[in-house]
């Protein structure tokens, strides 16, 4: 084996041979050569569709993101600012990836939705108001640590904590912590004040933190016979003394500090929930929190009309709010104790300036100012000065309208007392559009003629109010579309509120019989028994067998099951057995 191998390891390769293979080699080496540039050019083409797949990627994926998020946007729920946070902390993930996978750099950042945008001026706004409102306290001298206020300004979230909120409690009941009087002026200070926590039987072991104190009614005598304090000490807590007494009078400066206070509540309140929508609850904030101090800041104990001023400063921090949804949430849940704060509600929601619901609201508003008997109607001046307070003029006038037809007012006393009050306020045009219009078409006349009707029932007016406005229609114009158009509006009522109207229909308000009732009453029969109505005869029926359950003499049940017998005797009898009357 050796000889061989080494006979062919030193075997010469000849000249002829390597010129032979040469031209082979040379060739092969071109041919790889321009394998490797196809394969680099391949390659090059390959990485610039990647990257323009992972920017189209990226771009699809952004403008995705901006749909949503104004989509979202348009949601009713509480949380949109959180879950537009997530949609584009989600996007700003995805960009990180894209830009890894291609050129390693984030492309342009995706431009802020315009919720974020709002949550953020709202934030910027909030934290701007803190400092004013914190100065305008401590100028207004108030019974609280001028330390604890000033922190404010740097960490509004110190309000929050527990010594701060115990103060706060005690700034507006007039007492002060037991803490604070050992931290300032010792244990000897103690005497000249009642211990309001601690209970031999309700609370005798109380937290020492939680304790609080309240100064004793013969506070400045005891000062003057005792000899334990030092002279400074004995100043400081006179001066203390008095800001807690300035603070619970009732003159103008003390209610200018508490509103300062109440500013200042509300703006750090709705700071602290858009910083944290993730774990606050919105329902406790703006139907709980945010009322209580708007009310607090227009209203005070013995007041006995609106004030424009602090009708203003409210609407200044309802401003804050950026949900609309909010906003009304907070007014909604204003005048819970009915009175003057019921007023504010409806006026603060008279001068939002849209509202979707304002037939509603006006109608409630009116409702809430004329009260029912016994109680006298209110005077032409002080339902004027509530309506000055309503900035647009048009829905002043559709309040003084929904006062001439209110049924808690006779006809004549409504319209007076509507006159006046324009009168009263100087509105132009009230007369004129109170004029029916001479150049309605017969379509037209006819709707509003039945709106009103319709309107008479959702008010839940007396149903022989309902049954003559419709007798006084069908007197007007008695046609078979007329009566059609009775029929309709009145199943669309409720049915007990259905079988009363039926039954008031026949009778005039001198007890006279009405001469078109009877024909009136058989068409309703005759449509009530009709299978095209089976849904209306099963809702009267239901209220019918619940009359009889609860009564079986029931005056209504009787008259009624009597008029369809006057018009119809085959379909009492249907009636009465389905009921379950006895014959």
């Amino acid at each position: 084996m050796s000889d061989t191998n080494t006979v062919v390891l030193n075997k010469v390769v000849s000249v002829e041979e390597v010129q032979r293979d040469w031209l082979d080699l040379k060739t092969r080496v071109g041919q790889l050569e321009g394998e490797r540039a196809l394969l680099e050019r391949e390659n090059k083409t390959l990485r610039l569709l990647l990257e323009r797949v992972v920017e189209h990627r990226q771009r699809s994926h952004s403008e995705l993101i901006l749909l949503l998020t104004g989509l979202v946007s348009k949601l009713p729920i509480n949380d949109v600012g959180v879950v537009v946070s997530k949609l584009v902390e989600h996007n700003a993930n995805v960009s990180e990836v894209c830009a890894a996978l291609s050129r390693g750099s984030v492309e342009v950042a995706l431009p802020k939705p315009a919720v974020l945008k709002n949550l953020e001026q709202a934030k910027r706004d909030l934290s701007d108001a803190i400092k004013p409102a914190v100065e305008e306290l401590i100028q207004a001298d108030p019974p609280l640590e001028i330390a604890m206020l000033r922190a404010l300004i740097t960490n509004p979230k110190s309000f929050f904590t527990p010594a701060a909120t115990r103060a706060n409690r005690c700034f507006v009941k007039g007492q002060v912590t037991k803490e604070r009087v050992l931290r300032e002026f010792g244990e000897e200070s103690l005497p000249f004040f009642t211990d309001l926590t601690t209970d031999a039987k309700l609370n005798p072991r109380p937290k020492q933190e939680e304790i609080v104190l309240a100064f004793k009614p013969d506070f400045e005598a005891l000062l003057a016979q005792s000899s334990t304090l030092a002279a400074s000490k004995r100043s400081e807590l006179t001066a203390l003394f008095h800001r807690i007494q300035k603070s619970r009078a009732a003159t103008d400066a003390a209610r200018a500090q508490k509103n300062t206070f109440q500013r200042l509540t509300f703006v750090l309140e709705l700071l602290n929930y858009y910083e944290n929508q993730a774990t606050e609850a919105p329902d406790v904030i703006f139907a709980s929190r945010l009322p209580v101090l708007i009310e607090q800041l227009v209203l005070v104990p013995g007041q006995e009309a609106l004030d424009l001023n602090w009708i203003t400063q409210a609407e200044r921090l309802l401003a804050f709010i950026i949900s609309h949804d909010h906003r009304l949430m907070v007014i909604n849940n204003i005048g819970k104790s009915g009175g003057l704060a019921l007023l504010l509600k409806f006026v603060l929601r008279l001068r939002v300036e849209k509202l979707t619901d304002e037939n509603e609201v006006i109608q409630e508003f009116v409702r809430a100012i004329i009260r029912p008997s016994p109680q006298k109607p209110p005077t032409t001046k002080s339902v004027a000065d509530i309506l000055k307070l309503i900035s647009q003029e048009a829905r002043q006038k559709l309040v003084i309208r929904g006062i001439m037809g209110c049924d808690r007012l006779k006809r004549e006393e409504g319209e007076a007392l509507g006159r006046a009050i324009g009168a009263e306020m100087g509105l132009k045009g009230l007369e004129e559009e109170m004029r029916p219009k001479s150049n309605l078409s017969p379509e037209v006349e006819r709707e509003l003629a039945w709106d009103r009707i319709k309107e008479l029932i959702l008010q839940r007016a007396d149903p022989s109010i309902v049954a003559a406005a419709i007798r006084d229609r069908l007197h007007a114009k008695y046609d078979s579309d007329e009566v059609k158009q009775s029929w309709i509006t009145l199943i669309e009522s409720e049915p007990i509120a259905f079988i009363r109207t039926f039954c008031q229909l026949p009778y005039l308000s001198d007890g006279r019989a009405d001469p078109i009732a009877r024909a009136v009453l058989e068409t309703y029969v005759t449509r009530l028994t009709h299978e095209k109505y089976a849904g209306t005869y099963t809702k009267v029926l239901s209220s019918l067998k619940n009359m009889f359950k609860a009564k079986a003499d029931s005056p209504t049940l009787l008259n009624f099951v009597a008029l369809v017998k006057w018009v119809d005797a085959e379909s009492a009898s249907r009636l009465s057995r389905d009921i379950g009357l006895t014959h």
